[in-house]
């Protein structure tokens, strides 16, 4: 099922919240109602056969917009497997067949009285990630033809080529264009990076309104190489907006958006040229303003379907809050959330929501604002410059006295006799073993010793 998003709907005294799959689905059945597309038409658009088009068509004339709303949302399926056949055929499946395939696994799982369908096995396994994809050979491909509408699917692709001939740094052409007319969009952008992604989609969902679907290639922006699984930013948008994502198996399968690369360099390039522009901000300027309008009156096909099936952005939706960079950040103890080397700290006013130990979502959106949300719920905050640590006193100890040993310290106490001269030196020999260990005093030696000579003394 499709995750609920904030899209609602007044009906009556309440509000009906749908999903983004039944959104897409409201406004097909709002189409065939006007008489746009027939009922046959808005099964393809709906992904759906015709005989489930005629019964959504139907639920939706006997109810309305609430007649779309999925009739098991909130329940467990009635077909569930019980929780505990699920761990022993987990538990089964990596004891004796961890490397077969789902078929035959299934089979065998057959056998020991755990029976399981290939696909709900491929699913559990998913689920506790011990699933993993094998390759298979080449598949054959045959040529596909075009959409038959206006905003069934856009391609969208960066170009990385030395735009200006030298005139300035290489950067990256991002361009979109409708697989059914060939209108196309384009912009400059430093690099091919996920804020470039989605402000390109930005600007042809603010001209046309959201398309269908999108045909990319598989960057990283779009694919997360290490987890397919998860997703990236960009797609995480794309499917709060209800447009699929399509991702091209080679460079040739979005053929369309190749060959509209060729184009931009060469006359693209040229046109710049002879205008000296050498400039970003000329050349989008310029593209804005002449270039895309000429290209499109040239090469612009009509489609099959005179229909535009782009979806009209709602009013209440804000689209840079969905197409900007979302991350959860976990909140700390004294209610600082840390992004990026920066201690966003919430104030006492949201107290009652006890957000310590909690994750809150953090927006990083285009302009550079950041917003911070729990639960759809949009939180206040202030920057701090550094997170405060609490002061420590150093203390410093100087002693300069110099050190005497006690009386009693060993070093005056000395039970070998070291502390006499040696034979040698003219002193008296070391006491023989067995002597008393107490040494005897030393004399006191005259005062005249240690008096200065006299100056008459011969």
């Amino acid at each position: 099922m499709s995750p609920i998003i904030g899209w609602s709907i007044p009906v009556g005294m309440d509000d009906l919240v749908m999903s983004a799959k039944e959104r897409v689905r409201l406004d097909v059945m709002r189409r065939v109602e006007r008489g746009e597309v027939t009922v046959a038409a808005s099964a393809e658009l709906m992904q759906v056969t015709l005989r489930q088009a005629k019964r959504i068509w139907k639920r939706f004339k006997s109810q309305k917009d609430a007649g779309l709303v999925h009739r098991l949302r909130g329940r467990v399926s009635n077909h569930r497997i019980p929780e505990e056949l699920r761990q022993q055929i987990v538990k089964r499946h990596q004891e004796c067949y961890p490397d077969f395939g789902p078929t035959l696994a299934s089979e065998k799982l057959a056998a020991d009285a755990l029976a399981i369908s290939p696909d709900t096995l491929v699913n559990l396994l998913k689920e506790r990630g011990l699933w993993e994809r094998r390759r298979r050979g080449r598949r054959h491909r045959s040529r596909r033809e075009r959409r038959s509408s206006f905003g069934m699917m856009v391609q969208m692709d960066g170009s990385h080529h030395d735009w200006f001939e030298g005139r300035a740094s290489w950067c990256v052409l991002m361009v979109m264009i409708d697989d059914a007319t060939n209108r196309t969009w384009a912009r400059f952008y430093r690099a091919e990076t996920t804020e470039a992604a989605f402000d390109i989609f930005g600007c042809w969902s603010k001209h046309h309104g959201l398309p269908r679907s999108v045909y990319v290639d598989r960057h990283s922006i779009y694919r997360d190489e290490d987890h397919p699984e998860r997703p990236t930013q960009f797609s995480r948008a794309m499917k709060e907006l209800g447009v699929e994502l399509i991702l091209a198996h080679s460079p040739q399968a979005k053929g369309r958006v190749e060959r509209r690369h060729a184009v931009f360099q060469d006359r693209l390039v040229k046109e710049l040229r002879l205008r000296n522009i050498s400039d970003m901000e000329q050349a989008n300027a310029f593209l804005e303003q002449f270039f895309l309008a000429d290209l499109n009156r040239r090469f612009a096909v009509v489609p099959r379907r005179e229909t535009d099936l782009h979806r009209v952005l709602p009013p209440d939706l804000a689209l840079g809050e969905i197409l900007c960079v979302q991350e959860v950040r976990v909140v700390g103890r004294d209610w600082c959330v840390r992004w990026k080397n920066k201690f966003l700290q919430i104030p006492a006013k949201h107290a009652s929501l006890d957000l310590a130990g909690k994750k809150v979502t953090v927006k990083h959106l285009a302009s550079g604002q950041l917003l911070v949300s729990y639960q759809d719920h949009p939180l206040s905050f202030r920057e701090l410059p550094t997170r405060p640590t609490p002061e420590r006193s150093r203390v410093i100890h100087v002693n300069n006295k110099p050190w005497k040993p006690a009386s009693d310290h060993a070093w005056r106490n000395d039970p070998v006799g070291r502390a006499a001269t040696s034979p040698r030196r003219g002193g008296s020999t070391p006491a023989p073993v067995g002597a008393s260990a107490t040494p005897s005093p030393l004399p006191t030696p005259p005062s005249t010793r240690h008096a200065a000579p006299s100056l008459n003394s011969g």
